[in-house]
């Protein structure tokens, strides 16, 4: 079968300037739309899943397990669990467990602020410093116990959606209308911790009037001790109430909670895309129907149709790729990073090479589906009739 050269699909881009930009830009904004759905999805699962360390295990409440903040234990099971399971990592003495408090409190940086969002409220003693080795103290110290002093997330302004610049050392913030000053700021890479608060233990109880914990994280030895170990102390000690599950589990469940929210955004990124190709097929029917009488030429000339169809797919496919590519470059550089806010706190918007592969695949089955309907429409006429067209 004898095929119509490249250069005739590129040559007929340009017949109508017009035409082209309109499907360069038209399948672009699909493609970044489509992107935008994909880097949604991925940041939500990368922050959620590399929050959880794989050594990590947390202890809480039975029947809490899918909330921490439900959770409550006894006070005094942080210094059982350390005198209890043998296998867990020390430094200096002092033992990998981290018995914490977390609730969500509204938090303002004034008190003329009417909008207070509720922010993550972790209570925590020094072995926090330990059990989380992903967060670094960038600059202050750790609150002091009865000073109601606060360490504050590197993405707290941007869950409150307030400029970096008041959430400063030494300024005060409103946690459930109670001043707090601000002693130091972390970080947490990657991660949904950025987007809490830390505070004393010992303080935040005594602020929330609770005699219990929410849980207590222990980091292991993964060689001298396994996670069923430290189940079966669970189960041992029924008087304890507790359940045990490794901190990675958790937060992927958590991932697993907003599955809804996903499914979704890529309902909606179909939509999107189904509505892209509609309009890519009138456009592209408005195009070959002023072509008729070119194609029946071609057709007497001694060309197949499907070597045609090939031709018109081919020129639909390079609008829009360059749509595709241009979309890419958007991607890399205004959605890659971008910060979005949810109730767990805030994660970026992740342009990884899977991204950047859907954004492709999208723009060329904008391409292949939007030009095979009217392409074979047009050929359908019979060449006479396809002759004596306008």
């Amino acid at each position: 079968m004898k095929l119509l050269p490249s250069s005739y699909a590129v040559r007929n881009l340009g017949r109508s300037r017009s035409r082209l930009l309109l499907s360069v830009l038209g399948s672009a904004l699909v493609v970044l739309l489509v992107m935008a759905a994909g880097a949604f999805v991925r940041g939500m699962d990368s922050s959620l899943r590399s929050t959880g360390r794989v050594d990590n295990i947390i202890l809480a409440g039975a029947g809490s397990e899918e909330s921490i903040e439900r959770s409550e234990i006894d006070a005094g099971v942080g210094s059982i669990v350390a005198a209890s399971i043998p296998g867990i990592r020390t430094s200096a003495g002092m033992a990998y467990v981290s018995p914490e408090v977390h609730v969500q409190l509204p938090l303002k940086v004034s008190a003329a602020q009417t909008r207070a969002p509720l922010i993550t409220v972790r209570g925590i003693t020094p072995a926090a410093t330990l059990v989380y080795a992903h967060v670094q103290i960038i600059d202050g110290h750790l609150p002091t116990a009865g000073r109601d002093e606060v360490m504050i997330g590197a993405a707290v302004a941007t869950k409150m959606g307030i400029a970096e610049t008041e959430l400063t050392i030494g300024k005060s913030v409103l946690i459930d209308n109670r001043p707090w000053k601000i002693v130091g700021h972390f970080v947490a890479p990657g991660s949904v911790t950025e987007s809490e608060v830390w505070t004393n233990l010992g303080d935040l109880m005594t602020a929330t009037k609770r005699t219990t914990l929410s849980c207590v994280v222990i980091t292991v030895d993964p060689e001298e001790v396994e996670f069923a170990d430290v189940a079966a102390f669970t189960q041992m000690r029924l008087d304890l109430e507790l359940s045990a599950m490794p901190e990675a589990e958790y937060y992927a469940k958590l991932s697993t909670f907003f599955a809804p929210i996903r499914a979704v955004v890529w309902i909606t990124a179909g939509l999107i895309g189904l509505g892209g190709l509609f309009g890519g097929l009138n456009t592209m029917y408005a195009a070959f129907a002023s072509r008729v009488r070119e194609l029946g030429t071609l057709q007497s000339l001694g060309f197949r149709r499907l070597a045609i169809v090939l031709s018109l797919v081919q020129e639909s496919i390079l609008a829009t790729a360059s749509g595709s590519l241009i979309a890419c470059l958007a991607a890399v550089l205004l959605l890659d990073g971008l910060a979005v806010r949810f109730s767990m706190g805030v994660f970026g918007l992740v342009i990884d090479p899977f991204v950047l592969g859907l954004g492709l695949a999208a723009g060329l089955a904008l391409g292949l589906l939007g030009a095979l309907p009217p392409a074979w429409r047009c050929l359908r006429l019979a060449i006479p009739t396809a002759l004596k067209a306008f």
